[in-house]
């Protein structure tokens, strides 16, 4: 079906990436001078349950009615929306967040661009359209990861705005699914350290991940490259993981894995408690305050108490290696364990110089698992004539299989 008789305009992502000369996903489209009842008549499938949204009849793409908005309350639905024939491009285009994103294409090709976004997509500058920015605190996270996507800073102006926002409280009103899932695309995309760092920039590291702010500031341990403290650590963790294209749940662990150096104001643990462990405690605090999803928690879980034991592969017993084994549940999720090695080699790559570095305990563990998984249950079980024996008897010949390969 041809829209031609409508005034119908790309708006947003896809004439930003077009512009960038990036492959463009999805489109958006704004319709103006139209009303529900027309849109409806032309074929066109109403959606939008806060504001008139259509599906095109033939590509099932989403098509909005120009629209304007209104605060009404704290958070990001607090919003009434006007959606009228007299509502103008440009007065749409105004209550996007960033002008890099407020450039609208019309059918001829030609650019309407009312708020300079060229100019400063040339610039690699993420500037606020309007003051109306400070009215949905999902756009400091959603800024935050153009930044990690783009590599763009930001406008003074932009960023004095976004410390307003924390400070006023408009950031306490986000909800932990709408956290988790900008986190989530942060962490997924190219430079996913600069996701956290624009967010400490503006003071919401704190009030949305106080565990990761608090490692910022804390030197390492004096073995491992004191000149960089544990945020930026962690940040050259995460962003390794990226560099290796690593699924989102490596590089969920990976930001997770050090938790327990930070000096967490709110910290009830005993100090005797290694790091590792109070690591575990602060991701538990963490996942259920974000809902984080089940694969993502029980990964970083393994590679915040387990990640020193592999760093110490080679120093470790038989017997040590088979209960890190069982630890990790090795034999029911051989792919996890393989995961839990990336995250390690990451963390090993996290220090200056190191980028590059071999890691042989991913390949001697890997080793060490598959001489393990190699024994068989079955048959030691037909075996023993005790049937309450049969774990031992399987864990012993697990250790001295791994045993074997240790000693080559």
């Amino acid at each position: 079906m041809s829209h031609s008789t409508l005034q119908v305009y790309c708006v947003g992502g896809a004439v930003r990436d077009k512009l960038l000369g990036l492959p463009v996903q999805d489109h958006d489209w704004v319709v103006v001078g139209s009303t529900p009842e027309e849109m409806e008549a032309r074929g066109f499938k109403p959606v939008g349950s806060d504001f008139p949204v259509f599906l095109h009849p033939d590509t099932h793409e989403e098509y909005a009615l120009a629209r304007t908005e209104r605060k009404v309350a704290q958070g990001y639905k607090g919003f009434t929306v006007y959606a009228t024939p007299e509502v103008t491009l440009e007065q749409d285009l105004m209550r996007r967040d960033f002008t890099v994103n407020a450039i609208a294409q019309g059918a001829d090709g030609k650019l309407i661009d009312p708020y300079n976004g060229q100019a400063d997509l040339k610039a690699g500058i993420l500037r606020h359209v309007s003051d109306a920015f400070a009215e949905d605190p999902v756009r400091i996270l959603r800024g935050a990861r153009f930044a990690a996507r783009f590599g763009f800073t930001f406008a003074p102006e932009t960023l004095q705005l976004m410390r307003n926002m924390v400070d006023n409280g408009e950031v306490d009103a986000l909800v932990a699914e709408r956290v988790w899932q900008e986190l989530a695309r942060g962490l997924m995309e190219k430079h996913p350290s600069r996701f956290f760092t624009t967010l400490r920039e503006c003071g919401a590291l704190k009030k949305i991940l106080p565990e990761v702010d608090a490692l910022f500031g804390v030197p390492q341990p004096p073995q491992y490259h004191p000149e960089i403290d544990c945020g930026i650590h962690a940040m050259l963790v995460l962003d390794d993981t990226a560099k290796h294209n690593y699924p989102l749940e490596v590089r969920f662990a990976a930001l997770g894995h050090d938790l327990g150096k930070g000096n967490t104001p709110a910290d009830i643990l005993p100090r005797h408690i290694g790091h590792e462990m109070r690591s575990v405690e602060h991701l538990k605090v963490v996942c259920e305050r974000l809902r984080v999803p089940g694969e993502c928690r029980d990964l970083a879980l393994l590679v915040a108490k387990h990640h020193g034991n592999v760093h110490r592969a080679k120093e470790l017993r038989a017997d040590t290696i088979v209960k890190l084994f069982d630890n990790c549940d090795l034999w029911r999720k051989p792919e996890r364990f393989a995961q839990i090695l990336l995250a390690c080699e990451s963390d090993a790559h996290g220090r200056p110089g190191h980028e590059d570095d071999a890691y042989p305990q991913s390949g001697y563990l890997m080793e060490c698992a598959r001489a393990a998984q190699a024994v068989n249950a079955g048959d030691i079980a037909r075996a023993c004539a005790d049937k309450n024996l049969i774990a031992d008897k399987v864990r012993e010949a697990r250790i001295m299989a791994v045993g074997k390969t240790i000693k080559g």
